[in-house]
């Protein structure tokens, strides 16, 4: 009797703990074919404006990812397939090789991932095979919602008093134990984990300046969980600490970690709980809770609004007459050149390591934007190239409201640099940290210039 079989599509879920696609795999077939595929389009393709869609510290992050997450389905008796090309060719064709009946998957919601699963669900049913949908980006589920994702308000603090009001968050799945993959009956090549090179990008050191060393995978994210709630308690000072902008401690930093979906955001969440059950729940804890339902509150909108997050006018459709498409001025921006010390610090931040912090990415979004008036998507194709945490929903629906076309009811987000910095940089050291060459005074950190 032929065995069923079902290949699992891993895509921005790179962990094998809380995954709904593993577990309902697991469930309905007899043997597993795992498989992960470097999108060509994605890894050496460009945006409209020119940049790498996905940058060296992304691909590098990525790639560590596929190698734990690997490990750890050779752990568990299992293996992960890894191909080059284009996923819904390269699927379709493991799929009728392996004689497999269904390819489950973690739903994407944007429209080029969107793109990708309908192609080869058309591809599927031409053969008499099927995809199968199941969630992994989200705290909850949207059948729990309280309201049809179409009806999802467009305002942040009402999304959050009505499902912090109504919705439970469900428990993470477990994770597959010794056992739950059967030896495949069919063979197949597990194939090369391609190298930075593989992808078009030169080798590089990790910067010694970085907030953190973010390495990928899912081992190193459950680390850093258990490190900042229970080896540190740093989760208790959270909301005192994370606007600051040097060291690793001042924030979770589980970005990356979840942009990939090397973590689970329930998985935090009941981390959270069981942390705060054992020993104490504060306003900090509350408010790492109150990050992640941003997460989910960006990708509902994008669900909701479809390609409009991606448009100049954004979900309002208010295009500002005032934004340029001025590549040079642009230049100087992403180089760090524009003569504001605080925005030209934290620029040189996100090009040398990958990764800024949220109070550094309002800034830089708001002088692009407010000051420099270049068009938003510009900055926004720039950050979905650059950051390690790039996720597109969030990324792209934080440069809406920072422009203003977005989710946000007030009409201008403008951050001052200069008050910014009197702020939050006020002696002026993350300033000469970043910008050793300039040796600013603390009194010119706060000084404001523009690009001429």
């Amino acid at each position: 009797m032929h065995p069923r079989r079902a290949i699992v599509w891993f895509r921005n879920d790179l962990r094998i703990h809380d995954n709904e696609a593993l577990t309902e795999a697991l469930r309905m077939a007899d043997e597993i074919i795992p498989v992960y595929v470097f999108d060509e389009r994605i890894f050496l393709g460009h945006t409209r404006f020119g940049f790498r869609k996905t940058g060296p510290f992304r691909a590098k992050f990525i790639i560590e990812s596929i190698k734990d997450l690997r490990n750890n389905l050779r752990a568990l008796g299992s293996d992960l397939m890894v191909r080059i090309g284009q996923p819904e060719e390269i699927l379709f064709h493991l799929a009728n090789q392996t004689q497999s009946s269904w390819v489950f998957c973690n739903r994407e919601r944007t429209q080029e991932e969107v793109e990708v699963q309908d192609a080869l669900e058309q591809k599927l049913w031409s053969t008499g095979r099927e995809i199968w949908y199941c969630r992994g980006k989200m705290l909850f589920h949207t059948s729990d919602l309280p309201f049809p994702v179409t009806h999802t308000p467009d305002i942040f603090t009402q999304f959050r008093k009505e499902v912090e009001r109504f919705t439970p968050i469900r428990e993470p799945l477990k994770s597959p134990g010794a056992g739950a993959f059967k030896p495949l009956t069919v063979h197949l090549e597990s194939g090369s984990i391609p190298e930075l090179e593989d992808v078009q990008h030169e080798t590089f050191a990790h910067d010694a300046r970085s907030a953190l060393h973010f390495h990928g995978g899912e081992t190193y994210a459950l680390e850093r969980l258990r490190y900042y709630l229970w080896d540190t308690n740093l989760v208790k000072c959270y909301k005192e600490t994370r606007n600051e902008l040097l060291g690793g401690d001042y924030s979770s930093k589980f970005s990356p970690w979840l942009a990939q979906g090397c973590l689970s955001p329930k998985q935090i969440y009941h981390e959270l709980k069981r942390y705060e059950a054992e020993r104490g729940a504060n306003d900090s804890t509350y408010w790492l809770f109150f990050e992640l339902l941003w997460r989910d509150f960006f990708r509902l909108t994008a669900k909701k609004h479809g390609n409009r997050i991606f448009l100049r006018g954004g979900i309002k459709g208010e295009v500002n007459p005032q934004w340029r498409d001025d590549i040079k001025t642009l230049r100087k921006w992403i180089n760090g050149q524009t003569g504001q010390p605080f925005i030209d610090a934290n620029m040189r931040e996100l090009a040398a390591t990958g990764f800024m912090s949220n109070r550094g990415r309002q800034n830089v979004a708001s002088y692009l934007v407010n000051d420099l008036k270049i068009n938003w998507q510009m900055g926004a194709e720039y950050f979905e190239s650059l950051l390690l945490d790039y996720d597109p929903a969030s990324n792209w629906g934080n440069w809406n409201y920072v422009a203003g076309v977005g989710n946000d009811s007030r009409e201008n987000r403008y951050f001052n640099p200069k008050t910014q910095a009197e702020r939050y940089d006020p002696n002026g050291v993350y300033v000469n940290y970043w910008l050793p060459d300039r040796a600013t005074p603390a009194e010119l950190v706060c000084e404001t210039s523009k690009v001429s």
